[in-house]
């Protein structure tokens, strides 16, 4: 049987998703400005394939933007 969520977690935090969602869904849940780097499941994701990217049940993604500063 196919459920039509999935959950996820978005550093650190759990967040339930269509079944078809893709990164670019779960970027647009966090208030983040680029740049910014994802990565699932430690895999770097190039963001020319955000929308291209499905997620999958118990995905672990990391949304992580530079540290500016000295």
């Amino acid at each position: 049987m196919m459920t039509s969520t999935i959950k996820v977690m978005i550093n650190g935090s759990t967040f339930e998703l269509p079944a078809t969602a893709t990164l670019a869904d779960a970027v647009a849940l966090l208030p983040l400005k680029p740049p910014f780097a994802a990565a699932i499941n430690l895999q770097f994701i190039p963001n020319t394939v955000y929308h291209h990217t499905p997620l999958h049940d118990a995905d672990q993604i990391d949304l992580i933007a530079p540290v500016t500063g000295g």
